[in-house]
């Protein structure tokens, strides 16, 4: 059985000056994924951490970090199509939060970069799991 843990906003700098009122202001993001392994006497699994970068140019705008778990009973064996569910439910989770809270700041109407998946190397995040 895989228990998911909430996801947990642990970074939301936010820095308005960097953003000029004019129009053509181009704002830029990156979107990075970070997994470490977690084990335990009878469960497995992984901590997942994600993060986005704003900026403007070179001045950043905003840092948005979360972070969260998956654990899984021992016995259980995960493969890489489970693993891609997994990532993609954290991203969509870390989106939503985004979407909530950049209401009502100068970020309101700008979108996250998706999390690019071919940069994921699924094998080498495998073994990580395996008991």
């Amino acid at each position: 059985m895989i228990e998911q843990t909430e996801l947990t906003v642990t970074e939301w700098i936010y820095l308005p000056t960097a953003i000029s009122t004019e129009p053509d202001v181009k704002i830029t993001s990156q979107t990075g994924l970070d997994v470490m392994k977690k084990r335990a006497a009878t469960k497995k699994g992984i901590a997942v951490r994600l993060t986005s970068k704003f900026s403007v140019g070179k001045d950043p705008v905003l840092l948005y970090v979360a972070e969260h778990s998956y654990v899984i009973d021992l016995e259980d064996s995960i493969d890489k199509s489970e693993l891609i569910k997994m990532f993609r439910n954290s991203f969509n989770q870390f989106n939503e939060k985004f979407e909530i809270r950049k209401l009502g700041t100068t970020l309101e109407h700008v979108s996250m970069s998706p999390l690019n998946e071919s940069l994921i190397d699924y094998d080498a995040i495998l073994p990580l799991l395996i008991t």
